[in-house]
């Protein structure tokens, strides 16, 4: 690192070339676009402007700016985390390590809530989030559907916070009702809703030896792991579901590896739901239990 001391001949795209390869040597899976992105945030431009300026020389204080950074990267902290936001879908988030990475895998999640919707003509919905996080999929629900509100709940209230500031960036915290809490505790008596969605934790306490240090080391430990078998988080949601999901509402929850039948099977054994399913994840993985409240006699 005391190599970038030396600025009179770091051009934009030796300097990427550098870091590229230092970040691979510390085990980043993607080195160079890590790079990429760190040098230019340090710059104050796009990504994509720094295939413009390649022969450009870098001043003293753009190598200020960007050597921390990739401090923290090659220490394995997640690339969101330093750059302070993450996309998720069509939205611009802000995380921070009080809250979870939102997941491609939970973007399917979120499309399979809007598909069902769609696919009933529906309106004016009220749904709930389960451990909303950084509000990822509460507001994707209001901004891409039909939702006229989502009450989105957190046991952290620095995730709240978070989740918060996001809705007011993105200019839908009208229709967002945060709340702190687990399960259904912040919930009114008779409060009901169209739709039930969560991506609670869902890894085993042991497994944690098996994660990327980027996950294991620095994302919060309150939203990864749930219990010796992964599934105490997904138990409680699945089994209290009912009485708050209207008849023929949608329950739709992310599961971890291997998890999926046990659910399914616990929701069917309820007799609360009907058309219980899953939805494989990019990876081919069962990713997604969906479910129905069974309509009233």
């Amino acid at each position: 690192m005391s190599k970038l001391g030396h600025h009179r001949d770091w051009t934009v795209l030796k300097l990427i070339k550098w870091s590229g390869q230092y970040l691979d040597e510390k085990g980043v899976e993607r080195g160079r676009l890590d790079a990429e992105h760190l040098l230019a945030h340090a710059m104050s431009t796009s990504r994509l402007d720094l295939y413009l300026q390649y022969d450009r020389l870098l001043s003293r204080a753009e190598l200020d700016q960007y050597r921390p950074l990739l401090t923290r990267r090659a220490r394995r902290e997640p690339l969101q985390y330093i750059l302070g936001r993450t996309g998720f879908r069509n939205l611009e988030l802000e995380v921070d390590q009080a809250v979870l990475i939102p997941r491609p895998e939970t973007e399917i999640l979120v499309d399979e809530v809007l598909q069902w919707v769609a696919d009933n003509e529906l309106k004016e919905l009220i749904a709930l989030d389960i451990g909303t996080g950084s509000g990822a999929i509460a507001l994707s629900l209001v901004h891409e559907g039909p939702f006229s509100r989502v009450v989105a709940t957190d046991t952290s209230k620095i995730a709240l916070e978070v989740a918060t500031r996001n809705s007011l960036m993105s200019g839908l915290s009208d229709r967002v009702d945060f709340r702190f809490g687990e399960y259904y505790d912040p919930l009114t008596a008779g409060e009901t809703f169209e739709v039930i969605v969560s991506n609670p934790p869902y890894v085993a306490d042991g497994e944690a030896q098996h994660l990327d240090p980027e996950i294991r080391e620095w994302e919060p430990e309150a939203a990864l792991y749930a219990g010796s078998d992964g599934l105490a988080v997904l138990r409680r949601i699945a089994t209290g579901a009912g009485p708050y999901l209207k008849p023929g509402g949608l329950l739709a929850l992310e599961v971890g590896l291997g998890q999926a039948a046990y659910i399914m099977e616990l929701l069917e054994n309820t007799g609360e739901f009907v058309t219980v399913r899953v939805r494989r994840d990019l990876s081919g993985r069962e990713r997604i239990v969906l479910a129905h409240r069974v309509m009233n006699d």
